[in-house]
């Protein structure tokens, strides 16, 4: 990311489980993005499938196990799903790093991943390969969801892991997890109050972009 002008691309996660045929999104697609802030990939990744995922083209999100089972019970059509990453800044001190929004939707559906036809199998990683009984996905709603055409800072280095800010906590009304904890977070976080979030979120003014993943 640019500090300067909060400008960033993430890049997503290896994918180490069997895809169907013809379905692979591979890291090769971040080249010229990666190259537009200086850098280059790693020559082993060159090649490999990436999980792309959440894929904000198509804006949809997916996940399995206790994290999937957590978003079907606690979240429906109409409630929000935000995106933070941790992000390395190009323009500044490689640490601490950047935790950030990158992308929110507005949930339209979600739905089991094994129900998802043919036709929309190339929409999510969780679909773009052999999915379990437990994968899910989820869709949302276009002109109110995406990435962010810039990421909005909500973390701080505190107790020597990083945290939402206590700043923000209290604009947001909290979240069920001790202390703000997004360090590496295994527990999807979740809101105690949903529409204080979204009234902070809309006065940030975010932009969402409408070009493809890799940005």
């Amino acid at each position: 990311m640019r500090l300067a002008s909060g400008e960033f691309s993430y890049v997503t996660i290896t994918d180490t489980k069997p895809l169907r045929d013809g379905m692979s999104r591979r890291y090769d697609e971040f080249i010229p993005v990666v190259k537009r802030f200086g850098e280059q990939l790693p020559p082993e990744l060159l090649g490999t499938p990436t999980h792309l995922d959440p894929d904000f083209e198509q804006l949809t999100y997916g996940d399995q196990g206790q994290r999937g089972k957590r978003i079907t019970s606690l979240l429906t059509a109409g409630d929000l799903l935000a995106f933070f990453a941790a992000l390395r800044p190009v323009d500044g001190p490689a640490r601490p790093l950047i935790y950030a929004l990158i992308g929110l939707y507005v949930i339209e559906e979600i739905v089991s991943a094994k129900s998802v036809p043919k036709s929309r199998w190339a929409e999510n990683a969780h679909t773009r390969r052999v999915p379990g009984d437990g994968d899910i996905v989820v869709r949302a709603k276009p002109g109110v969801s995406g990435r962010f055409r810039r990421c909005i800072p909500i973390g701080e280095l505190r107790d020597r892991v990083y945290r939402v800010r206590n700043d923000l906590l209290d604009a947001w009304g909290g979240l069920d997890i001790k202390d703000g904890y997004i360090h590496r977070s295994v527990r999807l976080p979740a809101f105690h109050d949903t529409a204080n979030f979204y009234r902070w979120f809309l006065a940030q003014k975010p932009e969402l972009v409408a070009e493809n993943n890799p940005v």
